[in-house]
Formats: structure tokens, sequence, C-alpha cells
């Protein structure tokens, strides 16, 4: 496939966990899902951890992968709004600045999106995807009192299949503009068709809840819904590429004339590369 057609699966798991309650908190490799991503065409993939006791250290685990392949992923950092309450700035300027992340993974099983971390979010220029388990309630909150940050609301709000959460959100993407969805785990084929007539091309991701969603299949469901070629290519990866393009070293910390001299772009970065091939 040609790179200005690359698929970004924006939604994937790596690392070991320490809760040994189920695979979401045991082990997430990746030699089977990058066989079978890689047999469907997928070419870049956003990770992040499990669930985890400790999000500094699994955080960690990620960027060592991601720094070994930076051609192939893009590493989003974990935060658990109790656990790391008082330190979620100090472990996103790690994430962005020591490890180059470009995103944040936070989900309603750890606990409820705070302030702490929709500040720093913004403060970061990160987008989040964050896992409201179907209480999708709290997303209209969120859009109003941060306007300026990025919710990716996954599963289009309920991996659950719960049809009414769906429908909640496709309201809250078509009203709000910083509300969007990934297409990961969405079974209703309909309010998936739905969520693009409604809430537009440019406010969904492709997405796989990988490794342990077959990558291939949750692709079948995007490309099954034969939209014209601009706007499929959005969803299979303009759109991450786009929601990633402003992050910076954290405007709190330093001027933006120094953040540049210290942080400079790197213009042999593939993800920087493909946005401009995109664009």
């Amino acid at each position: 496939m040609e790179d200005s057609l690359m698929i970004i699966d924006c939604h994937c798991h790596f690392g070991k966990g320490d809760g040994l309650t189920g695979p979401w908190d045991t082990s997430a490799t990746l030699a089977k899902y990058l066989h079978r991503a890689g047999r469907a065409g997928i070419g870049r993939t956003v990770l992040f951890s499990l669930f985890h006791s400790d999000y500094a250290a699994a955080n960690r685990k990620v960027a060592e992968i991601v720094r070994g392949r930076p051609e192939r992923f893009l590493g989003f950092a974990c935060i658990h709004p109790e656990r790391d309450r008082g330190r979620v700035y100090r472990m996103l300027e790690t994430a962005v600045r020591e490890y180059g992340f470009r995103g944040v993974k936070v989900h309603r099983h750890d606990g409820a999106m705070t302030r702490e971390i929709c500040d720093a979010l913004r403060s970061f220029v990160l987008p989040v995807i964050y896992d409201v388990m179907g209480e999708v309630s709290q997303v209209e909150l969120l859009a109003t009192e941060y306007p300026d940050v990025t919710f990716i609301i996954p599963h289009l709000g309920s991996f659950g299949d719960d049809w009414k959460a769906h429908k909640a959100l496709i309201d809250l993407m078509e009203r709000y503009p910083n509300v969007h969805t990934d297409t990961s785990g969405v079974r209703r084929f309909d309010l998936l068709v739905e969520a693009v007539e409604r809430g537009g091309a440019e406010k969904i991701l492709f997405g796989s809840d990988g490794p342990w969603l077959h990558p291939g299949l949750e692709l079948a469901k995007v490309l099954a819904l034969g939209l014209p070629k601009q706007e499929e290519s959005m969803i299979l990866g303009g759109n991450l590429l786009r929601l990633i393009s402003a992050v910076r070293p954290g405007s709190n910390m330093m001027s933006s004339e120094s953040a540049t001299a210290r942080f400079p772009a790197n213009p042999l970065d593939p993800w920087v590369s493909a946005l401009q091939v995109q664009t």
C-alpha cells in the first residue's frame, strides 16, 4: 500500500500486567498481532499499556518497544486518575519529552477523568483515549469544560455493546467538535454508519483493541462502510495524524521559543513525515 494511504491502528495494548484477573491485566504480546496486522495492510500502530498497578513503569516498557521501532509504533501514556493523582503533569512531561509519546489513555475502570488530567492534556496539547465504559454522560461535561482538549471515546462509547451509549455518543459527536471515537469493538454496524453520517468521518479513528481483537476483522468494518477514498483515508490514519500534530513539550514549563530550541522537530520522524504526506 502506498505510504499516502498508510493504515494506522490507533488502539493496541502491550505489556505484562500484574493483576492476573484476566487477559486485560495479565499479558498483551504483539507477535500474533503484528502478523495479522501485516496481512491486513496495517502499517503503523499506537501502543499503550494494559491495566497495571504502576503506569509509570508500564509506560517505560511501552517506550522501550517504541524506541526500537519508531517507524512502526507510537506510544500513548496510560494514567490512573486515582493512583497517579498529584503526579500527572510530571508523568506526561516524561512521556512527551523523554519517550516521544503523543497521546494519553485513561480507563473508567481505573477511575473517572479528573481536572488534573485534563489540565495536563491541555498544557501538552495531547489527545486522550478515554474509555467511559458506557457512562457517556460525563463526556458532555468534559467537552464543555475543556473545549480545547481532544477526547477520543473508544468503542463508540461502549465495548459492552450498549446501543443506548452508542446513540448518546453519536449525539455528542454531532454537537461537540472535540468529541471523537474509534471503531474498535463496535458490533452494531448500522450505528457505525450513523456515526459517520452524523458525526462526520473526521471524528472517527480506526482502532482494533489489539492484540485481543483481530486487526484485520476490525479493519474490515471500516472498509465495508464503502466511503469515498478521502473519508476512508481520514478514518484509517489521517485523523490520528492530525490530532497528534499539535503536541508540544508543555507551555507551563517554558516559553514556546525555548521549547523549540530544546525540543526541535525531527524532520526524520516517520510520523511527522506521514502527516506531511497526508496533508
